[in-house]
């Protein structure tokens, strides 16, 4: 970390995470930047105190902790300039409240993230902004849903829990004739295996919580915009007052470090039980992108570098009523799964999908789905532990 490379030297990813953002140089010599906790910044003269021509002015608009974070994330992202905000939620919801007014419309993806339409039904619809939701496999079709008035398009690739892809860039293309705002959830591949910006998205949307954190104690979001719309999220954000802090800024770039070696694995070991899975009786269809089976395997291999560790696969339930007693019997069962919600940490998790809030793309219908976060445990005592999860469903 003596030097930086040339910004136009082609380097490794995981040398990139572990040189970005300012150097040791810049700090005397530390390799990683100081906290800077505070609320209240002091003013040298009221002359400078009335123009706020002073960096840094008040702890909500940033310190240079939270710079150092938001210059790797812009360098990783390509963007123009990065927020940082309370929570992943924080971060998909920030943009169509910056982008959008009463009267106008907005199209969402069907298998969105849940509580990201849960935020558009409640809140979006009570402020008068019209919200349709959209086929994720629609592609340029997405140009007959586009109304005079349509003002934002929100996309999620993969999709949550069923992993649906889209094809991003031919989808932005029709978007952005007409005049919308692109969106898009890039959390489950990290700007490590897709970049957003590159495919004519405009805002790129990250919780931070997971593989940047990648040890399930910070929670943080983060939104990267291009030129064309950042300086309409910052100052949507300024009149929010969202914010985070030092020591949270501090540990998400501290993660961003060994977040490449960590994807690595966490990749390797979800494509080696997703093949796993794929050979079993008892499973009914292994949803990940990364499978030649998959439906959307042809667009994630053309635009993705590489996938993560989330995955569903459906467990073999011939009769509906008992789907729900089949899948808890199988979770209840795990040892190495923990049972929770999140993912992108070091431990592996499990979850029983809710899919009754799709309107359009309603997933698998031959039996419960499960979905699995593959931590950085050895593959074979987690195969073990779901074999454990098999076992309890043939007695149930």
């Amino acid at each position: 970390m003596a030097g930086k490379a040339d910004a136009h030297e082609e380097i490794g990813i995981n040398t990139r995470l572990a040189h970005m953002g300012p150097g040791p140089s810049e700090r005397h010599g530390f390799v990683n930047p100081g906290i800077q906790r505070g609320s209240t910044v002091l003013f040298p003269n009221a002359q400078v105190m009335r123009s706020e021509s002073q960096k840094y002015t008040y702890g909500t608009h940033g310190t240079p902790t939270t710079d150092a974070l938001c210059e790797a994330l812009n360098e990783l992202e390509g963007s123009a300039g990065t927020l940082l905000l309370p929570s992943g939620l924080a971060a998909v919801t920030l943009p169509f409240i910056a982008c959008l007014s009463a009267g106008d419309h907005m199209l969402m993806v069907d298998s969105v993230y849940a509580p990201a339409r849960r935020f558009c039904e409640n809140v979006l619809k009570r402020l008068g902004i019209e919200v349709d939701y959209y086929d994720p496999a629609i592609g340029i079709g997405l140009e007959s849903l586009i109304k005079p008035n349509t003002r934002l398009v929100h996309m999620e690739a993969p999709a949550s829990n069923t992993f649906e892809m889209q094809d991003v860039g031919a989808m932005a293309a029709v978007a952005k004739r007409h005049g919308c705002v692109v969106t898009m959830d890039n959390t489950w591949a990290t700007p490590l295996y897709f970049r957003p910006l590159d495919h004519g998205v405009d805002i790129s949307m990250h919780a931070a919580t997971k593989y940047p954190s990648g040890h399930s104690d910070i929670l943080m979001g983060t939104v990267s915009a291009n030129a064309e719309t950042w300086e309409r999220l910052k100052a949507a954000n300024r009149d929010f007052g969202l914010c985070v802090t030092a020591d949270d800024a501090y540990q998400i770039l501290r993660g961003l470090r060994t977040m490449g070696v960590r994807l690595a694995h966490h990749m390797d070991s979800a494509l080696d039980i997703a093949h796993w899975l794929e050979g079993r009786a008892d499973v009914a269809e292994v949803l990940h992108p990364g499978l030649t089976s998959f439906p959307g395997h042809a667009l994630w291999k053309r635009d993705f570098k590489g996938a993560s560790g989330v995955f569903s696969f459906v467990l073999k339930a011939d009769r509906p009523e008992d789907w729900t007693r089949k899948a808890q019997a199988f979770l209840n069962a795990l040892t190495y799964f923990g049972l929770g919600y999140s993912w992108g940490g070091y431990e592996s998790l499990a979850v029983h999908v809710y899919l009754g809030d799709r309107r359009i793309c309603k997933g698998p219908t031959t039996g419960p789905i499960i979905r699995l976060q593959i931590g950085l445990e050895d593959v074979k005592d987690l195969k073990a532990d779901l074999e454990r999860g098999f076992a309890a469903v043939r007695e149930a």
